[in-house]
């Protein structure tokens, strides 16, 4: 997929903004990638031999999942952290699938909102909650700045 664009003063705050002077660079650095990639164990995200680098605000994720879907939710777990502001992502996937559109959340935004765009009927709200599990956990709690998933509705 590339190189993917999030807004990086938004997010899940994991302490990447964190310094340490008593720390060299890189090992803050090397921090940071294993608080992302702790991130996606916590979420449960499916990645067989993930490996996460992290400088100066771009994280790139190199690793196997079984679908695209679960591709694109590791990429937004870890996009969608404080100061993460460009996920390199270098997954391979073994099903092919047809990837899912990104819709960065502005102000005034609800998942009925998106729906109604995407899909034609406000009352689809339900396939973009689910398409974003686990990292949304309510389906009235989204903030500007997060990107989501917006899928095609055969996914």
């Amino acid at each position: 997929m590339g190189l993917i664009e999030f807004v990086k003063g938004a997010g899940a705050k994991l302490g990447l903004g964190e310094k340490d002077p008593t720390q060299t660079e890189e090992f803050q650095e090397r921090r940071k990638a294993n608080l992302l990639a702790q991130h996606v164990m916590k979420l449960e995200l499916k990645v067989d031999d993930l490996r996460v680098d992290f400088d100066d605000g771009i994280a790139t994720i190199q690793g196997k999942t079984e679908s695209q879907a679960e591709r694109e939710k590791v990429v937004l777990a870890i996009g969608n952290v404080e100061g993460v502001s460009q996920v390199d992502d270098m997954l391979q996937v073994i099903k092919a699938e047809p990837e899912a559109t990104y819709h960065t959340v502005v102000r005034g935004d609800t998942l009925s909102k998106l729906a109604k765009k995407h899909y034609g009927d406000a009352m689809k709200y339900p396939v973009i909650f689910e398409a974003n599990k686990p990292m949304l956990s309510d389906p009235d709690k989204i903030y500007v700045g997060q990107v989501l998933r917006i899928p095609t509705l055969d996914q």
